[in-house]
C-alpha cells in the first residue's frame, strides 16, 4: 500500500491557505457583505460540528482516525447514516465557510478542489480496504449511504 505523508487535515490546511492566497493575489469579482459573512460562519461551524461528531464516533467505536491504520470496526452509526464521509464532508464545509467568508470568487474553486483531491487519494482506497475487512456489510453500507451526501 502507497504510504500517505501528508493527512487530510494537512490538506485542510493547504485548502485554508489556497483561500487566503486567492483573496489576497486573484480574487476575482467579490461579494462580500454581512450576509456572505454570517452564512460563511455557519457553513464553517457546522462543518467542525461534523467534524467533531464523527471523530467521536470514531473514538467511541475504538478505530483509529488517521486514515489505513488499524481499523477494528465499521461505524454506520450517527451521521455516518447520513454520509460515508462526514469527517471530508465537514473538512469540505470549512473550506466553503471560509471561502465565502473572504468573498472572493475565486476562492469558491478551493472547496471542490479539496473534494477531488481526498476522494481520489484517500476515499477510494480507504472504500477499497473496507471492502477487503468488512466484505459483507461494508457493500450493503455502501448500498444504503451516499459517499457524500
Amino acid at each position: 500500500m502507497v504510504k500517505r505523508i501528508i493527512y487530510p487535515p494537512m490538506w485542510l490546511v493547504f485548502g485554508v491557505c489556497a483561500i487566503f492566497a486567492c483573496n489576497e493575489f486573484y480574487p476575482g469579482p467579490r461579494f462580500t457583505s454581512h450576509g456572505s459573512q454570517a452564512i460563511g460562519g455557519v457553513l464553517l461551524l457546522a462543518g467542525l460540528a461534523l467534524l467533531v461528531v464523527a471523530g467521536g464516533l470514531f473514538k467511541r467505536a475504538g478505530t483509529d482516525l488517521i486514515p489505513f491504520r488499524t481499523v477494528s470496526a465499521l461505524v454506520t452509526t450517527g451521521v455516518y447514516r447520513f454520509s460515508r464521509n462526514p469527517m471530508y464532508l465537514g473538512m469540505a464545509a470549512i473550506l466553503l465557510g471560509v471561502a465565502v467568508t473572504v468573498g472572493a470568487a475565486t476562492a469558491l474553486l478551493v472547496p471542490p478542489l479539496f473534494m477531488v483531491i481526498v476522494e481520489w487519494r484517500y476515499i477510494r482506497p480507504e472504500e477499497d480496504l473496507l471492502r477487503n475487512l468488512f466484505p459483507e456489510e461494508y457493500p450493503a453500507y455502501c448500498a444504503r449511504v451516499r459517499r457524500w451526501i
